[in-house]
């Protein structure tokens, strides 16, 4: 039986007209960003100031091309636009999880290899700069764990590769322990940042359901597959690091203090695969705040994954404070110390654009509006009460004070409490996401390629589109695809 604490009506969608100006202007606003974030980059190039990005704001260089991948690529946009979209509306959870995973591999390869076999994949994490590089020289994990801090800083004859130095030793294990299990080279590592990227399409919809939102997770399903941003997952190692944490985020959000367990081991792991991952802690705390049971012992269930991850890498030799000291000073020899903080605060955003697509702008008006609706139509009292321990209960009592009918009250209590919850993670997920950008940008380590760095926030944000009025989301949705196409076929990407 479908549950009443679904919200298959937004006051978003409610409230606000299918054509709305609004939308329009806020879709100029981006058009408008984009354009100068282009157009300013392309003048401080030409004056050879140190932006390190000849397409910026993306990290890519300006060749238009088509390839094998293009056919395919449009196959699959016009299969998830027509047939799958209808689909997805009415499918049972679990064949429509399986085709979503499927449709957003089989998106991210077609986009791929665009650019071909070898360059769009074989050769993408080879180069000097990448983990590949670094996995030969990785012969005792113990060893290569307790010396990983010392190699970070730049100019010394063992130290890291650009990419490897960057990050925790998390992130060179990934590849450390393929080439371990017999799947080393770049062909096996591209492969894998392509799979466990597309796990998106499956992670972000459970943990919606789950916190009381199916409708949304149906809604927000196509536009996970259709990621603008699977320019980047294939391939990249940000595409493992975004599966890896909304996957520890889903497993937070399902019932049961064994899977907050797990969850918590793979946000544990992710901290030690981005130093940036810190930020993924507000989105952490929402998912615990809106779940349905047992919320202090997810959290202490959650925790305990997390020390666990950090105690075994400590134990092991690293210190990530030590590591993120380092990674600061790392940053800036080498070309942060040219790429001036005035242009990329502001151009980041439109690199964000590129990566979440134009649907971003209006997506996230529309939660705003959503929200203020749904605090006028709750109340504060209200709004506790549903998400506050003791919901149900609260509920309950309120039900039995009503009157003749205290069943039915308590019911409706309940119903409300569940819409409300199902409105929180609509609203709450995008905003914690929001909030994890802006203090990323804010804070001058995230210069220039965060259309591939912000990816696993970039899901998240995505979310807000739950709030775009059914007959829009299709129109939306096309234009997700034409930006990832766009952006594949007139530039080359790099990671």
């Amino acid at each position: 039986m479908r549950p009443a604490t679904t919200v298959p009506r937004s006051p978003a969608t409610d409230r606000v007209p299918v054509r709305d100006r609004g939308d329009l202007v806020v879709l100029g606003v981006e058009a408008a960003l984009l354009a100068a974030a282009v157009a300013v980059g392309a003048v401080l190039n030409r004056r050879g100031v140190g932006l390190h990005a000849d397409a910026a704001p993306v990290y890519a260089t300006w060749r238009p091309h088509v390839g094998w991948g293009t056919p395919a690529a449009l196959l699959v946009a016009v299969v998830v636009l027509g047939p799958g979209w209808r689909w997805a509306r009415t499918a049972r959870w679990g064949p429509l999880l399986a085709a979503g995973w499927l449709a957003a591999v089989a998106w991210t390869l077609a986009l791929a290899l665009v650019d071909g076999g070898s360059a769009g994949l074989t050769r993408r994490l080879t180069t000097q700069a990448e983990y590949l590089h670094e996995v030969p020289r990785v012969v005792d994990v113990r060893q290569m764990l307790a010396g990983f801090a010392d190699r970070i800083i730049d100019f010394q004859p063992d130290s890291w590769s650009t990419h490897t130095a960057g990050h925790p030793p998390g992130a060179l294990l990934v590849f450390v322990g393929l080439d371990r299990v017999g799947l080393g080279g770049g062909t096996a590592a591209a492969l894998t940042c392509v799979l466990v990227g597309a796990t998106v399409a499956v992670s972000v919809p459970v943990a919606l359901r789950a916190l009381g939102a199916p409708d949304a997770a149906r809604a927000v399903l196509p536009f996970l597959v259709l990621l603008p941003g699977a320019v980047w997952v294939g391939a990249s190692a940000d595409g493992i690091f975004t599966g890896v944490v909304a996957a520890g985020l889903a497993l937070l959000a399902v019932r049961g203090p064994g899977t907050a367990l797990v969850g918590g081991l793979l946000l544990g792991f992710a901290l030690y695969l981005s130093y940036g991952f810190v930020l993924v802690g507000p989105l952490a705390l929402v998912v615990l705040a809106l779940r349905r049971d047992r919320r202090a012992t997810a959290l202490l269930a959650g925790a305990a994954g997390v020390a666990a991850v950090a105690a075994v890498f400590t134990l092991a030799g690293f210190q990530w404070w030590e590591g993120y000291d380092r990674v600061v000073e790392r940053y800036y020899q080498g070309w942060a110390a040219d790429r001036p903080y005035g242009y990329w605060v502001w151009a980041n955003l439109a690199a964000l654009l590129l990566s979440a697509g134009p649907v971003l702008g209006p997506a996230l008006r529309r939660t705003l509006v959503a929200a203020r609706a749904g605090w006028r139509s709750t109340g504060p009292v209200a709004l506790a009460r549903a998400t506050g321990p003791g919901a149900l209960v609260q509920a309950t009592l309120s039900g039995r004070a009503a009157g003749p009918d205290p069943a039915a009250a308590a019911g409706q209590a309940a119903a409300l409490a569940g819409r409300v919850r199902g409105l929180g993670a609509v609203v709450l997920l995008p905003a914690a996401a929001a909030l994890a950008v802006v203090a990323a940008d804010l804070s001058g380590l995230s210069k220039a390629e965060v259309e591939r760095i912000w990816l696993p926030f970039v899901v998240w944000l995505l979310v807000a589109a739950a709030h775009l009025p059914a007959p829009a989301r299709r129109w939306w949705l096309g234009g997700q695809a034409l930006t990832a196409l766009a952006v594949n076929h007139l530039l080359f990407t790099v990671s």
